[in-house]
């Protein structure tokens, strides 16, 4: 999608154009700007509904899952007539009905270490919105060979952790600073053994859309080397810092 503001456009996007901090030029940096989801579930389906209202200009979306009954209390993008589709294939009908100015690719696949090198080679920001921290370490470790910003999620019952990362920047850390151990990982958020509330899908998606829409702005301070661990059955909230540790996969 070209980054130039017709009169339709700058209709559309009118509310973000009059923000000081965004403005035409703003607007043009999101018409320009390609985003990669993974997963279309409970964070993926509010991050991707978010940047295509925003006006991402391209937008990948990696899930090869089908949309199941027990998935429609978080998963914003889907309906009950839904059930039994692709997930990828329902998001794209949905968010082009919303934004058809936004080119969507679709991966059908599930991502692995055959094929992640040539799906996010096309994009700047990588939104992680997988359900096992396994593809975590994938995606941390492939966007960190690539300089790639990398925007993690994870969720459970009333709880989130948001981790972001900007690998143009060698000082900062990664995730594996921060998790050295995938199997306690893996226990430590897990919608699908613990359960989750659909309201913490959705707050921990956009807040991830929002981090993105901030980077490709270049405004506000950003989560880059920090978690955010939203506790919002008590409303409690910490910012923590990750501490780059010297003997890290990232220092190789």
């Amino acid at each position: 999608m070209k980054n130039q503001l017709n009169k339709s456009l700058i209709e559309r996007f009118s509310r973000q154009i009059v923000i000081k901090n965004i403005g035409i030029i703003g607007q043009r940096k999101i018409l320009s700007s390609k985003v990669l989801v993974i997963g279309a579930g409970g964070l993926g389906s509010p991050a991707i509904e978010f940047l295509v209202r925003a006006g991402v200009g391209k937008i990948g979306i990696v899930d090869n899952d089908k949309i199941t009954l027990s998935n429609l209390h978080r998963q914003t993008l889907y309906q009950t007539s839904d059930i039994g589709k692709f997930k990828v294939k329902i998001a794209k009908n949905r968010i082009k009905k919303t934004n058809p100015n936004t080119t969507i690719n679709l991966y059908k696949v599930r991502l692995n270490n055959r094929n992640i090198k040539k799906i996010i080679s096309n994009y700047d920001y990588i939104i992680d919105g997988s359900d096992n921290f396994e593809t975590k370490f994938l995606l941390n470790d492939l966007c960190l060979k690539f300089k790639k910003v990398l925007v993690i999620g994870a969720i459970s019952k009333f709880d989130g952790h948001i981790f972001a990362f900007d690998f143009k920047n060698k000082k900062k850390p990664c995730l594996r600073c921060f998790f050295q151990d995938s199997e306690i990982s893996d226990n430590l958020l897990n919608c699908e053994q613990e359960g989750v509330l659909g309201t913490t899908a959705g707050i921990v998606g956009t807040i991830q859309a929002n981090e993105v829409l901030k980077k490709i702005l270049c405004i506000g301070n950003t989560l880059e080397g920090y978690i955010f661990i939203l506790d919002l059955l008590n409303l409690n909230f910490r910012k923590v810092k990750i501490k780059k540790r010297k003997a890290c996969f990232c220092n190789r």
